[in-house]
């Protein structure tokens, strides 16, 4: 304990990391109010009687748990930056199959970048419009306006209002990754997460009170997920690399250079949160679809409602099984081997028993398959974990949402990319890091720690 004293108190004697953390915090609590200023002509208490018994696991409640409760009580910050995130999305899509975002990702440097972070806020703009009509839509179903209010007035006024609160939710991102601790984005949607965990927390507590080992049982078991995710996040198969020998000095007196022992990290978990988010995408798609279509029949409505309830078991193998498949999709999209093998022979590097090439190619790309197994069972059982919780051990879903999915790989991996960044600044500075041995890993493969 006394050793954690002291890192807060070096980390509190870096003037510039000082000031980044405070800033950090100031935009978190702009953030955090925003997410609770009502939209105009909304009937907030009807719309929380009509959304209270919702499942908190189904699509409106993941949105509510990823936006901190902002979408659930009608703010003008209730899209949250999803909308960004959907838009980034379908940019990095369109960068594998479509030429020209290939080239502004690729081949065109900054002034690709910049163009590409221009497209990507015009998307937003769209998105937030379309998400922004079906949230509206939402709220009119639940018949929480106000009558006295004209609708064509409403949506028009809460369109803009909710397309300036995303792009306002974007800017205090792009703020806190420029002059605050970095991971922006991240770091907004981290803390809509957590701002769900501590309700959950005591309404499980609550209804452990009468068996506290049990409570005691879930701590330990959450914690011990929260340790593997960590693991899992971090795990690379380190394929080793040796250099061709460089002659130094003039003629008749060449040495070879120093040899430089070197890997090529391959990531167990290369694919990150998107494998969950495109399975949770697609199992919620035909509810979505029998609701735009009116329903089609009993039996159909019953298994729309089984197919979208994370907590069923047939919703669960499926969930399994597409999360496996979309790691493997997602990983064959963001890693080329072929990109990976023609970097090394630029380098004057190849791996020891494999001739540089396609042959180095095909290696890279059959190490990564290998490695992607146990990654992508992990994936699938994280993503099932939440209805294991919830059946096995009876622990309410709103808890039960942080024992797995998308929710703790996104709490996890922010964790470890803020640790990054303030353990960088500890280590140039000369100070002990977060951590006395190893190294801390973010979610990019960048490893800090200490070098003593």
């Amino acid at each position: 304990m006394k050793k954690f004293f002291k890192t807060i108190s070096n980390i509190w004697k870096i003037e510039e990391l000082r000031k980044r953390i405070i800033f950090t915090l100031g935009m978190i609590l702009v953030f955090r109010f925003g997410s609770h200023v009502l939209l105009p002509g909304v009937d907030r208490e009807i719309l929380e009687a009509a959304t209270g018994s919702g499942n908190s696991a189904d699509i409106f409640g993941l949105i509510n748990n990823f936006t901190g409760g902002a979408f659930s009580r009608a703010s003008v910050l209730a899209l949250g930056i999803m909308p960004y995130i959907t838009a980034s999305i379908i940019i990095q899509l369109l960068g594998f199959g479509v030429p020209y975002f290939q080239r502004l990702q690729q081949k065109e440097g900054e002034s690709g970048r910049k163009k590409l972070t221009q497209i990507t806020r015009a998307l937003t703009i769209a998105v937030t419009i379309v998400q922004g009509s079906a949230y509206l839509g939402f709220i009119k179903g639940a018949g929480a306006i106000d009558p006295n209010l004209s609708q064509a007035i409403f949506f028009t006024a809460n369109i803009i209002i909710l397309s300036t609160g995303t792009i306002f939710a974007m800017w205090l991102g792009e703020r806190i990754t420029d002059r605050g601790i970095g991971n922006g984005i991240s770091l907004l949607i981290m803390i809509g997460i957590i701002a769900a965990l501590p309700g959950a927390f005591i309404a499980e507590f609550g209804l452990k009170i009468n068996n506290l080992l049990i409570f005691v049982l879930e701590l330990a078991l959450f914690f011990a997920i929260v340790m593997a995710s960590v693991l899992i996040i971090q795990a690379v198969r380190r394929i080793p690399l040796q250099y061709a020998k460089r002659m130094v000095g003039r003629a008749g007196a060449q040495m070879p250079a120093s040899n430089v022992r070197d890997y090529l990290p391959v990531k167990v978990n290369a694919a990150g949160v998107m494998p969950i988010i495109f399975a949770q995408a697609l199992m919620f798609l035909p509810a979505q679809l029998a609701t735009m279509g009116g329903g089609t029949g009993a039996q159909s409505s019953k298994l729309v409602q089984t197919l979208s309830d994370p907590f069923s078991l047939p919703s669960s193998i499926l969930a399994f099984i597409l999360v496996v498949v979309f790691t493997y999709f997602y990983t064959a999209l963001t890693v080329n081997p072929k990109s990976h093998a023609d970097f090394l022979k630029r380098q004057n590097a190849f791996i020891p028993g494999i001739k540089p090439g396609q042959a180095t190619a095909d290696f890279i790309d059959t190490i990564t398959s290998r490695v992607t197994l146990p990654g992508s069972i992990f994936l699938g059982i994280i993503t099932i974990l939440p209805a294991l919780a919830n059946k096995l051990m009876d622990i309410n879903q709103a808890f039960a949402l942080f024992f797995g999915g998308t929710s703790l790989l996104i709490l996890v991996g922010v964790a470890l990319d803020t640790m990054q960044q303030i353990n960088s600044y500890l280590i140039m500075r000369k100070y002990d890091g977060l951590i006395k041995s190893g190294k801390v890993m973010g979610r990019t493969g960048m490893q800090v720690g200490n070098t003593m």
